[in-house]
């Protein structure tokens, strides 16, 4: 089966929703997955069904779908391109990062592995792309590092933004506005509960609030 661009949105939608669950042998509902891609469920298990039949996915009725082993290095692939093209728009072309995630979504599908290694020889080789997403390697490998997000690190602690977890244009445009940017130095002063909010202290030494909503998708390590 060739990998179309259905296919590579498939199985890279399919992907990222594992991620996200809490057992490496659940299976990603399908009301979830056509929610994800923006068609009807019918179509998405039409779809799912011939991805199952090529050995891509493991598709059970009434419970959901998973990839296989070929599955998950093929959408590990179109992740790679992805995650690499929006660097290299980001650091390259200048773009901002709030910008680029449309763009790598049409870029992703039409340059060739060789290019992307080019592309991944000149930036240095990054772990991560400009939201703080581990970029898989030529062979498919991923780190999966565990980052607390500003509601569970340490108070006091100096720390350093790791990832953002949303990347709608909007959200990315107000954590740059609060200094949350990947690769950022800050430290939590303090939580209060009662107005769901978090404190944080950026590198400039100036004192921002967020909700708490907005700091469960900012994750950070130690500084």
């Amino acid at each position: 089966m060739l990998a179309s661009q259905t296919v590579e949105n498939y199985l890279k939608t399919i992907y990222l929703a594992q991620t996200e669950l809490a057992s490496s042998k659940e299976f990603v509902p399908m009301g979830h997955l056509a929610s994800s891609l923006g068609v009807v469920p019918g179509t998405a298990t039409t779809m799912v069904k011939t991805l199952s039949e090529s050995g891509l996915v493991r598709y059970e009725p009434y419970v959901g779908v998973r990839l296989t082993a070929s599955g998950e290095k093929l959408a590990s692939l179109v992740l790679r391109r992805h995650r690499l093209i929006e660097l290299f728009l980001v650091k390259v072309l200048g773009m901002s990062w709030a910008d680029v995630h449309d763009e790598a979504e049409q870029l992703e599908h039409a340059v060739s592995e060789r290019l992307i290694d080019r592309i991944d020889e000149m930036l240095g080789r990054p772990d991560v792309d400009p939201h703080g997403d581990p970029i898989p390697t030529a062979q498919g490998k991923i780190a999966r590092p565990d980052h607390p997000d500003l509601l569970t690190a340490p108070i006091g602690t100096p720390l350093l933004v790791a990832r953002i977890l949303d990347q709608d244009a909007s959200f990315l445009r107000f954590v740059e506005q609060q200094g949350l940017v990947p690769g950022h130095p800050v430290t939590i002063e303090s939580r209060d509960a009662a107005a769901d909010s978090v404190a944080v202290r950026r590198e400039t030494g100036d004192l921002v609030t967020i909700g708490a909503r907005a700091a469960s998708k900012v994750l950070v390590r130690p500084a």
